[in-house]
């Protein structure tokens, strides 16, 4: 059965729960490794890249304003990427600060931070330099991960070891007391919870919102852009292409009996889609 879509311009307004995508800023990474094994002639048109095969990916960060909590879902890549990762990913300037400003925010507004998982690009902002001085950006949020990501990124094996390359900022955010790492599904509030899938890293997690006869799943890399609403198109830094797979369905077909509404974690142009 052909998948139906509708895009639309903004998500619902909900009773309970705020629900906003900010950009966190923009980066360029190679258009292969984000398609896996869907040919380039297939994509290539609807996704131009540079001229050293890079695409332009936004770092779309979901902001929640929930009864008496304000949530972060991701936090970009901060303000610190080194010389290395500019060179490589021709980071933009960092923004997810200034678009919070919009919503009359500020870094110790937040409440909560959900890390989706600790590759750079969704991890990056936990700490930020400030004047010489790197602290948490977001001194009084709880940070949630998922311990199997956790473990991985403070100790990577030789397949992860150039997926997470920030241990001293995690080592901040230890001390600061300011962590919550679970082990599998998580309960936040009563409409958003945490659901455990991995596939592209060994802790991945999605966010999933339901309030009413309202539903959204925060897809993180398992969704990254909205060619990816192909089941099997899976990008080839995946650890477990099958996995996602299955994670996808999952969420899809969820998705699709309730027409629920699907956000993409890098997508420039379309941040979210309603499934119909």
């Amino acid at each position: 059965m052909q998948k139906k879509t509708l895009s639309l311009g903004k998500l619902p307004e909900l009773p309970n729960n705020k629900i906003d995508i900010l950009s966190a800023g923009t980066w360029f990474g190679d258009g292969g490794a984000a398609l896996g094994i869907m040919p380039k002639v297939l994509w290539q048109k609807l996704l131009p890249t540079d001229e050293y095969n890079r695409l332009k990916f936004d770092t779309n960060v979901l902001l929640i304003r929930a009864p008496h909590h304000n949530i972060l879902v991701d936090t970009g890549f901060g303000n610190r990427p080194s010389d290395k990762q500019k060179k490589i990913y021709q980071t933009s300037d960092y923004t997810l600060l200034q678009n919070l400003q919009r919503f009359d925010l500020k870094p110790t507004d937040i409440n909560y931070v959900i890390l989706s998982h600790l590759h750079f690009d969704h991890a990056g902002g936990i700490i930020s330099t400030v004047q010489g001085d790197s602290q948490l950006t977001f001194p009084n949020a709880i940070h949630i991960i998922q311990k199997q990501e956790w473990a991985m990124a403070q100790n990577p094996d030789q397949l992860n070891l150039k997926a997470y390359n920030f241990k001293r900022d995690l080592q901040i955010l230890e001390d600061s007391e300011n962590l919550l790492l679970i082990d599998g599904d998580y309960q936040l509030t009563e409409e958003i919870s945490l659901e455990l899938v991995g596939g592209h890293s060994i802790g991945l997690q999605v966010v999933r919102i339901a309030e009413g006869d309202f539903l959204a799943y925060f897809g993180s890399d398992i969704f990254p852009l909205e060619v990816h609403k192909h089941l099997a198109v899976t990008a080839a830094v995946d650890l477990c292409r099958n996995t996602t797979f299955t994670a996808k369905q999952k969420i899809w077909n969820e998705l699709q009996s309730k027409q629920g509404y699907l956000i993409f974690s890098h997508d420039l142009k379309k941040k979210f889609i309603q499934i119909i």
